[in-house]
C-alpha cells in the first residue's frame, strides 16, 4: 500500500453518501436540477456535509450544477457509466481502515515484520473491495431502490 494512500482528505462515510447522491440524481429529470438542501432530506444529512460531499464530485465530473432559482445538481455522466469503484476511488473509502490496521504495528522489529504482514493482507482486502465494486453502478443501485420504493 503506497504511503500517500493513507492520507485521506474525507471522511469513510462520504463515499455512502456520495453513492446515494448519485442513486437519487439518476432518477431525477436530466432537465431538472436537483438541489442540495432537497438531497440532505432525502438523505438525512447535513445540507454543508453533503455540499462538500458534491463539490468532490462535480470536481471530478460525474455531476454538474446550475445556478438561479432553479438550481441544483444533475448527473453528467449516465448512471450506467458510474462504476462503485470510481466512486470508491474518488473518496479513498478504504485507506481508513487499512492504514488503522498498518499503523498498529511498532517500529521495533517485531512490528517491522507485523507491518509487512499486514500491508500484505490489506491489500489483498483492498482488491477484493475493488473487485465487488467494479460489478456494480450508480444504475444498478437506482434500481435496487425503485424496487423497494
Amino acid at each position: 500500500m503506497k504511503h500517500e494512500y493513507c492520507t485521506p482528505t474525507q471522511h469513510p462515510k462520504w463515499f455512502g453518501l456520495a453513492v446515494q447522491a448519485l442513486a437519487i440524481l439518476s432518477q431525477e429529470d436530466v432537465n431538472i436540477a436537483c438541489p442540495s438542501v432537497e438531497l440532505a432530506k432525502y438523505l438525512q444529512s447535513e445540507p454543508s456535509l453533503l455540499r462538500r460531499i458534491l463539490s468532490v464530485l462535480v470536481k471530478e465530473g460525474y455531476i454538474g450544477t446550475r445556478e438561479g432559482r432553479d438550481g441544483g445538481y444533475h448527473l453528467k455522466k449516465s448512471a450506467e457509466s458510474i462504476r462503485l469503484v470510481d466512486v470508491y476511488d474518488v473518496f479513498r473509502a478504504g485507506s481508513s481502515i487499512s492504514c488503522g490496521i498498518i499503523e498498529t504495528a511498532g517500529t521495533h522489529p517485531l512490528g517491522k515484520s507485523m507491518k509487512s504482514a499486514l500491508e500484505d493482507i490489506t491489500q489483498e482486502m483492498e482488491d477484493s473491495m475493488r473487485g465487488v465494486l467494479s460489478k456494480y453502478s450508480i444504475a444498478d443501485i437506482a434500481k435496487q431502490l425503485e424496487a423497494k420504493i
